[in-house]
């Protein structure tokens, strides 16, 4: 039995390869700005993002929906998180999820990305100054997540998700599948326990369905006879507008144990990105974990995003996190996660979770 799983396992991660190569690919110019959704791309998770990003084959909590489904399989205890992300200008972004651990069966989990944009004022050319109206934009993404660790070395895990998209009276929707992949080896294993060797993730984000938007502003009235006499000033007729593409990543990442005692372990990761809309580049992190019998742990955590990438407006980044035991084997998970974007200035994120 134990033959036949690693045998299929294998066949995963060669499937899972071949697919990965065969739908995304590198070319020049790097395509920035030629997709839409694009809040799928900035991260969801504070952990990660203190990290760097560097997550692929880091993740084994609830945060795995977003980064890496395979890390589902090694959640030990359900979990429900809540977490917020200001952005700039306006800009909100919050993300929730819970998920169930059922041994047996693996681990299942809901989660909700929600993106809110500002007020802003209606223009026209000939009301530059406005026409008294506001306009405003949300972006939304539900999904459905499953992970099963097949073996205790290896974990599988996808997830469907709906994304809506609204600019004022235009709406977009679209589906997209994750998928991804996640091997523990004994390389520069600490001890015989599954994970505590070098760890290898893969996942793919956002192969779906092309998004194009519809909506009231796109129905006008139309003289299509200008120069023929009769009933034709008001003829109503709707603009068709070209279908986008979403943001598809690829994670191809490594993380292991540079130090690990009973109460002390240093963790390193690093990933390699390849997506549709920008060129390649590996995002770096480390995490030290103190940890507290029978009180918690406590984390320091530091990374970088965008290393070799061309116009790269991303940099270093810097968090904590803290984990506190309760009886009946709970606990409770404070996040925070600050992020340098360049010109753009720095971003916090925060989170709180809650292990039953």
């Amino acid at each position: 039995m134990t033959k036949r799983i690693s045998f299929w396992s294998t066949a995963i991660i060669i499937a899972l390869i071949f697919l990965l190569q065969s739908m995304v690919y590198a070319q020049k110019p790097y395509r920035v700005g030629t997709t839409t959704a694009n809040f799928l791309e900035i991260g969801y998770g504070v952990r990660e993002n203190a990290m760097g990003d560097a997550s692929a084959a880091a993740v084994n909590d609830l945060t795995s929906v977003y980064w890496n489904p395979a890390g589902l399989g090694f959640m030990r205890q359900s979990e429900a998180m809540a977490m917020y992300q200001p952005w700039f200008v306006g800009i909100n972004t919050s993300f929730v999820s819970i998920g169930y651990v059922k041994p047996i069966w693996g681990t299942f989990a809901v989660s909700l990305i929600y993106t809110g944009y500002s007020d802003e004022e209606v223009t026209t050319v000939d009301m530059q100054e406005g026409t008294g109206e506001m306009y405003n934009g949300q972006e939304m993404a539900f999904s459905l997540s499953y992970g099963k660790r097949l073996v205790d070395w290896f974990s599988f895990g996808a997830s469907v998700k709906y994304i809506n998209s609204r600019i004022w009276h235009e709406t977009g929707q679209a589906v997209a599948f994750d998928l991804g992949a996640i091997v523990n080896t004994r390389f520069f294993a600490w001890s015989d326990k599954p994970g505590d060797g070098l760890n290898i993730g893969m996942s793919i984000s956002n192969y779906g369905t092309r998004m194009v938007y519809n909506g009231l502003d796109l129905k006008q009235t139309k003289d299509v006879a200008p120069e023929e006499q009769g009933n034709y000033p008001y003829v109503p007729v709707r603009f068709e507008l070209e279908d986008w593409e979403l943001p598809l990543l690829m994670r191809l990442g490594v993380s292991a144990y540079a130090y690990k005692s009973e109460r002390q372990r240093l963790t390193l990761a690093l990933d390699a990105m390849h997506p549709n809309n920008n060129s390649e580049s590996v995002n770096a992190g480390a995490e030290y974990t103190f940890v507290v019998p029978a009180y918690g742990e406590f984390s320091l955590r530091a990374g970088y995003k965008g290393l070799f990438m061309i116009d790269s407006q991303y940099g270093l980044s810097l968090g904590f996190g803290v984990k506190l035991n309760f009886l009946g084997n709970r606990a409770l998970k404070i996040d925070y996660a600050f992020r340098d974007l360049a010109t753009l200035g720095g971003t916090h994120s925060y989170s709180i979770g809650f292990v039953f």
